[in-house]
């Protein structure tokens, strides 16, 4: 056991692990393939909310599943870096192709992050985000129209994550069947923990699109937001294509994972609670605060790390220097500290300081937005349309300690007319 570890057992007065608390591996893939191991969670808040954690022969790290652990870390990178150790379970090495420390936003420190960040709001101007905003509307109409008429379909992928594709293919100006094979991309690397070969071919593959989307928007500028982000400055620097090659693949896991795994979570939600889905549809106005809290209840990312800089604490736990913590976000937005009857799904939630995107500070998620858009959207197009849906097999679920991800849900529902000239 660490130092960490012994300290850690001394003030509380335990001999067990985050694991032993738990009675589940929280770095384990399979772990989360029946769903979120909420009983794990709600144990380890109420025993030990910073707890030891063992992976593999490594140095293990710091559980942390209640709210304010969570919320301090996220809002500090002075002390907790995303560059030291990477902001995933591995720790890749110096020569491994999926370090992107430095080179993406997510495994970078201030200032070079904060630099990079302004320079990607520089492409994102008002006026196309304005557009694309417009656009999204029509989109989730031909969403559904594509399986109105069937009265059955696999909802994750023809609807939940048909909508981001869309939405990518508008953002970047690519055809719309590469954004379909974008988006198959992304459930394959985040299966796959770092090494995994089947996510290292599909992460090469979309680097390589990447690669050859530089070269054509350099070469034929267009107006969308990928010619946006290769040509905007901030003090004379621009965008180099390693940057940018990160950059698409963070825009597409991030975009992608979020709006999918939150609508389609959020159905399954709605589906699961009846009376909630009802008072919805009675009233369209709820529609936002739903979206809130379909946010907090599904929570799509798992953890992220964060490793000190400097010796510390966290809730009277001694933290050394170096050391690694796992933001458990599924567990924070279920702490009974701060949500009343969390394990309740209610669409009318107010307020709801959930932490799905993050717990602010430096990292706050770029997209946050874009995702409420497109959840709002395509919710209320299925709600409206996709009548008496309900389960027509069972869910299977990703397994993965990254994404809180559903990959198939086969529903019926009573078919209808499509409404658009799609």
């Amino acid at each position: 056991m660490s130092a960490v570890a012994s300290a850690y057992t001394k003030e509380v007065g335990v001999t067990e692990d985050a694991i032993s608390i738990g009675g589940v591996d929280l770095a384990d893939p399979d772990t989360y393939v029946s769903g979120m191991p909420f009983d794990a969670f709600r144990k380890l808040r109420e025993c030990a909310p910073v707890a030891w954690h063992p992976y593999k022969d490594g140095p293990g790290f710091l559980a942390l599943t209640g709210y304010d652990e969570v919320y301090a870390v996220s809002r500090d990178s002075a002390t907790w870096s995303s560059e030291a150790t990477g902001v995933y379970f591995d720790v890749p090495g110096p020569d491994d192709i999926a370090d992107q420390r430095g080179v993406m936003m997510l495994t970078m420190d201030p200032p070079r992050h904060t630099a990079l960040r302004a320079l990607v709001h520089k492409g994102f101007t008002p006026r196309q985000v304005a557009k694309l905003n417009e656009r999204i509307t029509d989109m989730a109409r031909d969403v559904v129209d594509s399986v109105i008429e069937r009265g059955e379909c696999d909802f994750v992928t023809d609807v939940a994550g048909a909508l981001p594709s869309y939405v990518i293919a508008e953002l970047l100006g690519i055809p719309l069947e590469d954004g379909y094979r974008l988006y198959e991309l992304t459930e394959i690397m985040n299966t796959g923990l770092i090494g995994d070969k089947r996510a290292m071919k599909a992460g090469a593959e979309m680097f390589g699109y990447s690669t050859e989307l530089v070269a054509r928007k350099r070469a034929d500028p267009r107006d969308d937001i990928a010619t946006s982000l290769l040509h905007a400055e901030i003090d004379g620097q621009r965008l180099t294509e390693s940057e940018f090659n990160f950059l698409f693949m963070l825009l597409i896991n991030a975009g992608g994972d979020t709006t999918r795994n939150l609508v389609a979570g959020g159905t399954c939600a709605l589906m699961d609670h009846p009376e909630e889905r009802a008072k919805l549809e009675a009233e369209p106005s709820l529609l936002p605060t739903a979206v809130e809290e379909m946010l907090r209840y599904v929570t799509t990312f798992i953890a992220f790390f964060r490793t000190a800089t400097k010796d510390t604490e966290l809730r009277g736990v001694p933290v050394q220097e170096g050391d690694r913590v796992a933001m458990f976000y599924p567990s924070a937005n279920r702490d009974e500290a701060r949500f009343v009857d969390p394990e309740r799904f209610d669409v009318t939630r107010k307020p709801n300081p959930h932490l799905a995107f993050g717990g602010g500070g430096a990292h706050f998620c770029l997209g946050a937005n874009l995702a409420r858009v497109e959840a709002a959207a395509l919710v209320s197009e299925v709600l409206s349309r996709m009548k008496n849906m309900e389960l027509a097999g069972p869910i299977e679920r990703m397994p993965s300690a990254l994404i809180n991800g559903i990959h198939s849900m086969p529903v019926r529902f009573t078919p209808a007319r499509r409404v658009g000239a799609w």
